[in-house]
């Protein structure tokens, strides 16, 4: 089989999260630095991001908080100035050589919007989990993805950052996969044996065309 669609996650892949990860530090009365230090240290422990919350405010609600936040008029947000300068090379690239695209994350339905008025002509199809009702690394997420993807689950590449959300379901769906260096979870499980599980090991989504190419001229 060869890779006919490409599938993108959205946070630390195609959105930089630097600024929002501030901006929750801000809500809690945290300094950014002691979050950012807490977040990564929950991650390298194996644990969900979730728990860093908790820590600063027991009881932490994070769905509730980001309802809170839009209300005092603090919604959660990014922007152009949000994306990974590689991103829309890469994207245009991509399409260019004749690859069907799509994004598709754990997102809420306002990020949808957000990624929509940002991505709609650049890319087939968008979803988020707030849209199909199922949330990575749940396989009906992925169950999704293909279901929507006018290719085999085979010829569908997932991209990620993370090994446990995005390489590991999505291989186990029957993906592709290529799990870019990025992000907290990119670099603080760099050194995770099941790396190897990924078809492709990015530092870039610039290298993904050559990548591709290869793949496909050489049959797998």
């Amino acid at each position: 089989m060869t890779i006919k669609a490409v599938v993108f996650d959205v946070g630390e892949c195609l959105v930089d999260e630097t600024r929002e990860y501030g901006t929750w530090a801000d809500w809690l009365g945290v300094p950014r630095h002691t979050f950012v230090a807490q977040f990564g240290a929950t991650i390298a422990q194996g644990k969900d991001y979730r728990e860093t919350f908790q820590v600063f405010r027991a009881g932490f609600d994070l769905y509730q908080e980001r309802e809170k936040r839009a209300q005092a008029g603090q919604p959660e947000t990014f922007g152009e100035e949000d994306l990974y300068p590689d991103v829309r090379p890469a994207l245009a690239q991509l399409r260019a050589d004749g690859l069907w695209l799509a994004i598709a994350g754990n997102q809420t339905v306002r990020a949808g919007r957000i990624l929509r008025g940002l991505f709609s002509s650049d890319v087939d199809l968008i979803g988020t989990s707030d849209d199909w009702g199922a949330s990575k690394p749940d396989l009906l997420f992925f169950d999704r993805v293909a279901a929507l993807t006018p290719a085999e689950p085979g010829e569908i590449l997932y991209v990620g950052d993370r090994i446990e959300n995005d390489i590991l379901p999505a291989a186990e769906a029957g993906m592709r996969t290529a799990l870019i260096r990025r992000g907290p979870w990119g670099w603080i499980q760099q050194h995770d044996p099941a790396n190897k599980q990924a078809t492709f090991r990015i530092d870039s989504l610039a290298e993904l065309p050559a990548l591709i190419a290869k793949f496909n001229a050489e049959g797998n």
